[in-house]
């Protein structure tokens, strides 16, 4: 009986210190307390192996502690942002061969103390833009981004789905997984043990061929001018499409503006060019949307031509496509900065 007593006491001395060193260390009270939300696009280490076009590629793909593709930064630092989808995550290939990471080493062979950092997620859209600036964003102290850069096209073509609102949202879709993240997420504990996890263990995931032998079968590349003459007729279902896009195109108008933050916009191909009419609508409201604000956009659309092998599937690049779209749009960004007086 007294043993028992022991063990209850030590148990109980032992919690009273756990709940101490969470309420001293942890997130709980703090003002980077991430609460549900990118619990599952924080403190990522994992070792991977991609193969694209027959080239085989070993990386750590890593998100830091604030969410960010890459390795950690002071927020103070941060000047400039790019927000895509998983087009502009890119979580097979490695971050020097992304495009964010190559229009930064572009910067940096330039002696451009300049550097975009990346807060793409996979399946995000405007939306999932939007709630950047509302739910992620104020959580990191001290970030106060001067620039967006928004890559904006191919998710935009599916207003609506299942799994939608969730990644936006960045959020679990259960409420009980919303519960254990908010544990994670604030846990000092959870957090060391992720820290010594990432740096010693790192999660090794699969190979993966990206080789997708089937897709330039039968193929054919639609450009901007034989995309208009195509997709000239406008039934009532793409009219529905553009209203909704630029419903959200406004809202994201005004998050920016309400922060002072600098856009500037990219739109977006396929591996087919703009075959995809859905697209191509997107994208020429994205330009009625820009001129109207006089805000600065690159219509890769108009003038990149993408080629065989760029694409491992219908809408993510491969190196070699993002090699194409990076040295394209390097030439018009380096201008936009030179005349803001950043470089």
């Amino acid at each position: 009986m007294k043993i028992f007593k022991v063990i209850i006491i030590n148990f109980l001395i032992f919690f009273f210190i756990l709940i101490i060193l969470e309420g001293i260390f942890g997130y709980w009270f703090k003002g980077e307390n991430f609460g549900i939300y990118m619990r599952k696009e924080r403190n990522i280490n994992w070792q991977t192996t991609s193969s694209f076009n027959g080239k085989d590629y070993n990386f750590f793909y890593k998100r830091n502690f604030w969410g960010f593709r890459g390795e950690e930064f002071d927020p103070k630092d941060v000047k400039v942002i790019f927000e895509g989808g998983s087009t502009g995550n890119q979580r097979f290939t490695p971050e020097n061969s992304t495009i964010v990471g190559l229009l930064n080493k572009k910067f940096e062979d330039l002696n451009h103390n300049l550097k975009i950092y990346n807060a793409s997620t996979d399946g995000k859209s405007v939306n999932g833009y939007i709630n950047d600036f509302k739910f992620w964003f104020p959580k990191i102290p001290n970030f106060n981004p001067e620039y967006a850069i928004f890559f904006i096209g191919v998710n935009e073509r599916f207003d609506n789905f299942d799994g939608r609102f969730y990644l936006d949202n960045k959020i679990s879709e259960k409420k009980i997984d919303q519960i254990k993240d908010y544990i994670k997420n604030n846990s000092f504990l959870v957090d060391k043990f992720k820290l010594i996890k990432n740096k010693h263990f790192p999660k090794n995931t699969f190979s993966y061929d990206l080789t997708n032998n089937d897709l330039y079968k039968n193929f054919e590349y639609i450009d901007y001018k034989t995309a208009i003459a195509l997709h000239k007729d406008i039934n009532e279902t793409n009219l529905i499409l553009i209203k909704n896009f630029r419903k959200k195109l406004n809202s994201l108008k005004s998050e920016i503006e309400f922060l002072d933050i600098k856009p500037i916009f990219i739109n977006q191909l396929m591996f087919d060019g703009l075959k995809d009419k859905k697209l191509f609508l997107i994208n020429n409201e994205l330009k009625k949307f820009t001129l109207d604000n006089s805000y600065f956009i690159i219509n890769l659309d108009e003038i990149l031509l993408m080629k065989k092998n760029d694409y491992y599937d219908s809408a993510h690049t491969t190196p070699q496509g993002s090699k194409r779209i990076a040295e394209k749009i390097f030439p018009l960004l380096l201008k936009f900065f030179e005349d803001y007086n950043e470089l």
